[in-house]
């Protein structure tokens, strides 16, 4: 800005300026010192036009600073709001989850009890069946090696 820089140089001017002794005066050159302080006058309104104009600048650009800090507080909140719905929702699945793992696990164990009761109903049935059939072969087998069936009477009736 030209006239904070000319009215620095009037003021250095006055700093610099010889003393009139025994007084508060100082001794300056009238035509430098009106030459420097109307330049100042003539460059002030410039300046002047310059400063309202750098304010006015100022305002629309807080003004639209605020506006975009406004806006992206928003889109903040909005991502916090979905990011708490999502996080809800995948509580909720998990839970389910769960539940349905342990509805399954214990559907899983009652059909392997199940299925080993009818098992082993089917192996007491072979077992029966089995013993049947080896007495059937050992009496058949002692049949051909010639015992008869009075001495096979009376070992049964022994036991």
């Amino acid at each position: 800005m030209e006239v904070v820089e000319r009215i620095e140089s009037a003021i250095a001017l006055v700093e610099e300026a010889r003393g009139v002794p025994l007084s508060a005066s100082c001794v300056l050159h009238r035509g430098e010192m009106l030459e420097l302080l109307d330049s100042a006058r003539v460059a002030f309104p410039a300046d002047l036009a310059k400063a309202q104009q750098i304010l006015q600048n100022q305002d629309s650009v807080l003004e639209g600073a605020q506006l975009q800090a406004d806006r992206i507080i928003e889109h903040a909140r909005e991502e916090v709001e979905s990011m708490i719905a999502e996080t809800e929702i995948v509580a909720a699945a998990k839970k389910e989850a769960q539940r349905i793992l342990a509805e399954v696990a214990e559907e899983a164990r009652a059909q392997q009890d199940e299925i080993d009761a009818y098992v082993d109903s089917r192996l007491a049935t072979l077992e029966v069946i089995l013993n049947k059939t080896m007495e059937v072969v050992s009496r058949g087998r002692d049949q051909l090696a010639g015992v008869d069936a009075r001495s096979a009477l009376s070992e049964l009736g022994d036991k």
